[in-house]
């Protein structure tokens, strides 16, 4: 029961149900003001008789430095809108005051928290997003690895088993040109058909995996034909701005390729000649490569910007442009490291599958057996590395689209406050597909 002004019976005088704990008697110092009177520990005034005043439990009033107490840590100087003296009970943290303070955890109901992130939430939410679904994550970059792995694994084991025929009969070696001929056409050839099949399936794998990270954020999961069905309108939109940065990719290897021709045309073949040619080939290698990483920085987030915020391909190439504005470089070490971190993975899972692969196409003396030994174990290999690597990818640049956007446009407030209404009324998933909107930016 209360006094009627903030006290209970069990609280001692001066002391209020408001103050910081223990509510029976304190054990730290009381809170004085420099220069006011000295006070004891129940908030009486000391009044001395006839000796020099003690100072309270924890050292001097005023201005001078309190004296640490074994598990009492001293604390810092006042606080604005605190002004006694900074005495602060170990274990307790008053909210807003004081040193030691921490600010409460941000709401996490999916595979990020809901606040700016850093490179470990980044990959780490990446990871949940592929636990969290593993059905429509991995199946759908299972699909679009096999069917562009195969057309790969069937030139390469055609060349291998050519190959394997010489090995075996090294006389025969003369007559093996025109098989050796039929190998690298094949190879080169089925390379060609797998990349043409990698551009359409790795650009629809894209907009699913973008769709689905767009639920997992608020912690929903989605199906594949779910996830497809909410896809396939944005496909245009995405082969759009795919081919638009194929082309900024094709037209300096064009430039090079007649800068080369000229060169052969106009130079005799001495070595002046070939210094030359190669001198120019060494240049555009080196302007090329800077050239590169720029494009597909710059526009690392419009397939995001197309699935989830609806917009065509200049459009979102545009605002690609615009979420990396200011954050150039830490954008392009994330997508570095995330190759790096992706070329090594797939290396140790493709490298055992190709390597048996190769072996048996070589020492499998021709047979059309060993031929489809080595295309599966080379299919198997290349399968299981990009199953790995399309996912992971296509997270890690969905989520640095999320980060930009919490950073430039206060983005995080919008989505802190759907998992407020989240924990309060129940959410209907379907729902978050629209807070990806651009009207929802609490700058925009």
């Amino acid at each position: 029961m209360s006094d009627g002004h903030g006290r209970t019976p069990e609280t001692p005088p001066g002391w209020s149900a408001e103050q910081p704990p223990p509510y029976s008697a304190p054990q730290a110092s009381p809170w004085t003001a420099p220069g006011s009177p000295t006070q004891t520990p129940y908030g009486q005034p000391y009044e001395p008789q006839g000796e020099a005043p003690q100072p309270p439990p924890y050292g001097p009033p005023g201005p001078q430095p309190p004296y640490p107490q074994p598990g009492h840590p001293q604390s810092g100087p006042s606080q604005p809108g605190h002004p006694q003296g900074g005495y602060q009970q170990a274990g307790y943290q008053q909210p807003g005051y004081g040193y030691g303070y921490m600010p409460p955890p941000a709401l996490r109901p999916g595979i990020i928290p809901l606040r700016p992130l850093g490179l470990g939430d980044i990959l780490d939410g990446t990871i949940k997003l592929i636990r969290s679904n593993p059905k429509a994550v991995l199946g759908l970059s299972a699909v679009a690895a096999l069917l562009g792995a195969v057309p790969l694994a069937v030139g390469q084991a055609v060349m291998l088993t050519s190959m394997g025929d010489v090995f075996d009969d090294p006389q025969a070696a003369s007559s093996a040109g025109l098989d050796s001929f039929y190998g690298v056409v094949a190879q080169y050839g089925g390379m060609l058909v797998s990349y043409a099949i990698q551009f359409v399936v790795v650009t629809v794998l894209t907009g699913v995996l973008t769709r689905i990270l767009g639920r997992a954020v608020f912690g929903g999961n989605i199906t594949a034909a779910e996830a497809w069905h909410l896809s396939k309108g944005r496909l245009p939109a995405l082969f759009g701005v795919v081919g638009l940065m194929a082309v900024m990719m094709v037209v300096p290897l064009i430039v090079l390729t007649l800068v080369v021709v000229a060169l052969a045309m106009n130079v005799s073949s001495s070595s002046e000649g070939v210094g030359l040619t190669l001198g120019v080939l060494a240049l555009f290698v080196l302007l090329f490569i800077p050239y590169y990483l720029f494009i597909t920085t710059r526009f690392a987030f419009a397939a995001p910007a197309v699935v989830l915020e609806g917009r065509g391909p200049i459009d979102a190439m545009r605002r690609s442009w615009h979420l990396v504005t200011g954050d150039f470089w830490r954008v392009l070490g994330i997508l570095l490291l995330t190759s790096l971190l992706v070329g090594l993975v797939s290396g140790v899972l493709s490298v055992p599958f190709s390597f048996g692969g190769t072996l048996i196409g070589m020492l499998g003396g021709g047979s059309p057996g060993s031929a489809v030994v080595a295309a599966v174990f080379i299919a198997a290999g290349a399968t299981l590395s990009s199953m790995f690597a399309y996912p992971f990818q296509a997270g890690v640049s969905g989520l640095l689209y999320a980060d930009r956007r919490m950073r430039g446009e206060a983005f995080d407030l919008v989505l802190q406050t759907a998992a407020i209404e989240q924990q309060r009324q129940g959410w209907v998933h379907a729902s978050a597909d629209d807070l990806w909107h651009p009207s929802n930016s609490a700058r925009s």
